[in-house]
C-alpha cells in the first residue's frame, strides 16, 4: 500500500468491482471521464482479469479513505492508475476517478494526486508525470493545479459531449515540481 494521512492506495481487488459497476453507470461521474457508456459488471470482470497480466507500474490501485470513526477503517471512494509508462523517457500517464460523489470536494483527489505521483517520482524514478482534462471539468483541474501541473498544451475540439465539442487539455509535472 501507499499512504497518505488519510488516503491509502492499494492495489484493486475483485470486490472493488460491485463500486466501479455503481459509479461509471451514473453518468455524472461517468461524463468528466474517457467513459462513454455505462459499464457491466461482465465488462469489469474483463477489465479486471486484463489488468492483472499487466506490469505491476501499471496496475491500478483503489482510493481508500480513513473514516472518522477509527473503528469503520477505511472506504474505497475511487481509483487511479499510470497508463503508458515510458521507461525510456522516464514519464506516465495518470488517470484518476473519484466515483463516490459523497466525498466530492474534500480534497480527496488531490491528496491521491499527490501520493501517487511522489511514489511514481521518488520510487520508479519517473522525472515527468502527465495526464488529460477536459476544460470543463474545472474541479479536475483545480486539483492538478494544486497537486503543481501545468498546462502544457491544449486538443482543440478533441471531445464530443452533449452536442458540443470541447477542448482536453494536456498537463503535467516534472520531478521537483510536486507542490506538497
Amino acid at each position: 500500500m501507499i499512504m497518505s494521512t488519510r488516503v491509502r492506495l492499494r492495489r484493486v481487488e475483485r470486490a472493488d468491482l460491485a463500486h466501479f459497476v455503481a459509479w461509471f453507470n451514473d453518468p455524472e461521474v461517468r461524463y468528466p471521464l474517457a467513459y462513454i457508456w455505462p459499464m457491466g459488471t461482465a465488462q469489469e470482470e474483463s477489465w479486471f482479469a486484463a489488468q492483472l497480466q499487466t506490469e505491476p507500474a501499471v496496475q491500478p490501485f483503489s482510493i481508500d479513505i480513513r473514516q472518522e470513526d477509527a473503528e469503520s477503517g477505511w472506504r474505497i471512494v475511487g481509483n487511479m492508475a499510470f497508463h503508458s509508462v515510458d521507461w525510456r523517457n522516464r514519464n506516465a500517464e495518470l488517470g484518476i476517478a473519484i466515483g463516490d460523489k459523497t466525498v466530492w470536494g474534500r480534497g480527496y483527489g488531490t491528496e491521491a494526486t499527490r501520493t501517487l505521483v511522489r511514489w511514481g517520482l521518488e520510487e520508479l524514478n519517473l522525472n515527468r508525470v502527465w495526464l488529460r482534462v477536459y476544460e470543463d471539468n474545472a474541479a479536475a483541474i483545480r486539483c492538478y493545479e494544486k497537486a503543481g501541473f501545468r498546462v502544457e498544451g491544449r486538443l482543440r475540439q478533441d471531445r464530443y459531449r452533449q452536442g458540443r465539442y470541447l477542448d482536453t487539455l494536456i498537463m503535467g509535472l516534472l520531478r521537483g515540481e510536486l507542490v506538497e
